[in-house]
């Protein structure tokens, strides 16, 4: 079982943008000395939610200041970028760090970052598959040209090629966000694993990856090679020695950064959102992960990666909001829970 950090740079009420993306960095830090498997992170733009808006730059920061453990995106938004230019960077860091980096790639939202960027509501609403064909494609080949709605040049040489230095075939892996039947089957039609996220239990994520055997073997991807070895759940995680303490740690810091932070999207065409209350949204998150004593979170995730045939997890372990506490939150899911697992 390979188990990571899930990191937003959460800034929470009362902090300052700096605060929170030293945390971020300090918290990651944390996770390779804890023998951590992954750090994934978050990418968001204009709100305090999460206050890294280029999760593939402090990427690159991570992989420099670390020797051992992978470091993966989660996710770049890909509606909002170039996948030419996504896909140099990936490369880029997949050579110069020997091969650690984990491309987590999704389609975001419908925020007011596509007016921002120029990229419309219809990189949203139907552009995905595109972005993510050419990026795939950079990936893979040795030279890329296309002729999509979105994107029309000549073919190109690729450099540096990641499938070249590292004596690899595929370069760095690329993972999709998936919170629907249509990202399922778009990730499963191309044999990419998912990334599922910390709102959704058990039962809908061993259902999501049966929807994706399905898709998968209907379009001729060998599913059951990608099952194990690829997909990661994302959820939340914070370990004290009572249950007690470690939701009250939770459930005092994280609503008021979940409404301070989702309050602030604005959607880009004015349409009606609806906001989860905060505080039921941290009790339900409290009740699917792994929160509580060692034993607790260990049997969490084993009953878990039991019932999803998950074995990856990417766990936020910033909800407590403060530095210390976090680095003691990491330090202990590597110490107490990780042998736990074996």
């Amino acid at each position: 079982m390979r188990v990571g950090s899930f990191v937003l740079a959460a800034q929470f009420p009362g902090q300052g943008q700096g605060e929170a993306l030293h945390r971020a960095v300090r918290s990651a830090e944390v996770a390779e000395e804890a023998g951590l498997d992954t750090v994934w992170l978050a990418e968001h733009h204009f709100v305090p939610y999460g206050t890294c808006p280029s999760a593939i730059t402090l990427a690159a920061l991570l992989l420099g200041c670390t020797r051992r453990i992978r470091i993966g995106t989660a996710v770049s938004v890909l509606p909002t970028l170039h996948p030419v230019a996504l896909g140099e960077q990936a490369a880029l860091l997949h050579v110069t760090s020997g091969g650690r980096l984990s491309l987590g790639v999704g389609r975001g939202g419908p925020w007011v970052d596509l007016e921002v960027f120029g990229s419309g509501l219809r990189a949203y609403e139907t552009g995905f598959p595109e972005s993510l064909d050419l990026l795939v494609r950079w990936l893979r080949d040795p030279s890329v040209g296309a002729t999509g709605e979105r994107f029309s040049f000549r073919e190109v040489p690729v450099v540096p090629r990641p499938s070249e230095s590292l004596g690899d075939t595929q370069g760095p892996e690329v993972l999709v966000a998936c919170t629907s039947p249509a990202s399922v089957r778009t990730a499963a039609e191309r044999g990419l694993p998912m990334l599922l996220g910390m709102h959704v239990g058990d039962e809908e994520k061993a259902d999501m990856v049966e929807q994706w055997r399905k898709h998968a073997r209907a379009a001729g991807v060998d599913g059951d090679a990608v099952v194990g070895a690829g997909h990661v759940s994302a959820g939340v995680c914070q370990i004290a020695d009572r249950r007690g303490d470690a939701v009250e740690a939770l459930t005092k810091a994280m609503p008021g950064w979940l409404k301070q932070g989702l309050d602030a999207h604005m959607t880009v065409d004015g349409r009606a959102r609806t906001m989860r209350d905060p505080l039921a949204y941290t009790e339900l998150l409290c009740g699917l992960h792994p929160v509580g004593t060692p034993d607790l979170c260990a049997d969490r995730l084993l009953a878990t990666s039991e019932r999803t045939g998950i074995d990856r997890f990417a766990l936020l372990v910033e909800g407590s909001g403060d530095l210390a506490a976090t680095e003691d939150n990491v330090r202990r899911l590597g110490a107490e829970v990780l042998p736990r697992l074996h």
